[in-house]
């Protein structure tokens, strides 16, 4: 038997963290649930009237929801809305005395603070581990090809079944909702944090959906030739390739042309398809912008007007 040298102080300091832990594990479990829907996952009650938030990819596609309580009730669910850029998603049930979570608000997250997870892992019901927010402002790419921004990188264990359960704060406060890890590697996972969730959600029980702008371009992101970047100045040195342009869309009607490149829009640089996926936002619709072309070497600029994507 192995004896550990423990001081007091070391051990109120662990007292203290599994108070804490403790604490969270019990005000947050009664509001978290399984979802079945292709496959297995989470989701956590944000409004005591049944709306669960949840990740996109874990209902999407499906044609029927389950959603299982704490105390092993079996419910039907309603998918309301879903977004796939977010991988966020908005189910419904009909319950009654849920309890609700509540956001925080993750600008204000620390690197360090730390962060609980509470899921069903593999099916073993509310199930808790416990870590930090290991890094902040992250990128993610979603199954549509869009990136999140500003994602919560935590060394709290997530398992295939934590998919849509929330990363909570000292305080049982959402800071995000689990999305993913990286296997094989350990203690490198996911949250897409609260400030996104909670604007998602919102948008989704107003209008079950998030509309964005749109301008009919097929692009990809390549590297530009140091001698076109100092010639014509450009602060970035890659931009958009155009690929291909869709018939009658917003971009088509600029002049735009398959074999142009794409460097800057809204007098922003475009260095990739990700930036230009940032400036196509739903109030950008109907709203003019000059967008600058490489076309056969020569910069021009051409004038677009986004329309929303139904």
């Amino acid at each position: 038997m192995i004896a550990l040298d423990i001081d007091k102080n070391d051990r109120d300091l662990l007292d203290v963290y599994s108070q804490t832990v403790t604490a969270v594990a019990e005000q947050v479990s009664s509001s978290v649930v399984r979802i079945e829907a292709s496959g297995s996952g989470s989701g956590f009650v944000m409004t005591p009237d049944g709306y669960l938030l949840t990740n996109s990819h874990v209902v999407s596609g499906s044609t029927r929801v389950d959603v299982t309580l704490h105390d092993g009730q079996r419910l039907p669910a309603q998918v309301v809305g879903d977004d796939p850029h977010t991988d966020i998603a908005l189910v419904r049930i009909d319950a009654p005395k849920l309890v609700a979570l509540t956001f925080a608000n993750s600008s204000d997250l620390r690197v360090g603070q730390l962060a609980i997870a509470v899921g069903n892992p593999y099916g073993f019901d509310c199930t808790v581990t416990a870590g930090v927010v290991s890094a902040l402002g992250r990128s993610l790419r979603t199954k549509t090809g869009r990136l999140i921004d500003d994602v919560i990188q935590t060394d709290a264990a997530l398992n295939p079944g934590n998919s849509g359960g929330p990363l909570v704060d000292s305080r049982g406060r959402v800071i995000g909702v689990n999305t993913a890890m990286i296997m094989p590697a350990q203690g490198i996972c996911f949250a897409i944090a609260a400030n996104t969730a909670s604007f998602v959600m919102g948008k989704l029980i107003h209008e079950g959906r998030i509309r964005r702008s749109y301008l009919g371009v097929a692009g990809q992101s390549v590297p530009l030739h140091r001698r076109v970047v100092r010639f014509h100045g450009l602060p970035k040195e890659s931009g958009v390739f155009v690929v291909s342009v869709e018939p009658n869309s917003p971009a088509k009607l600029a002049g735009l042309r398959e074999g142009d490149l794409i460097v800057a829009f809204r007098d922003q640089p475009i260095a990739g398809v990700d930036d230009l996926h940032r400036l196509l936002t739903e109030e950008q619709a109907g709203v003019g912008a000059s967008m600058t072309i490489l076309r056969d070497l020569k910069k021009q600029s051409l004038w677009v007007e986004p329309t929303l994507r139904e």
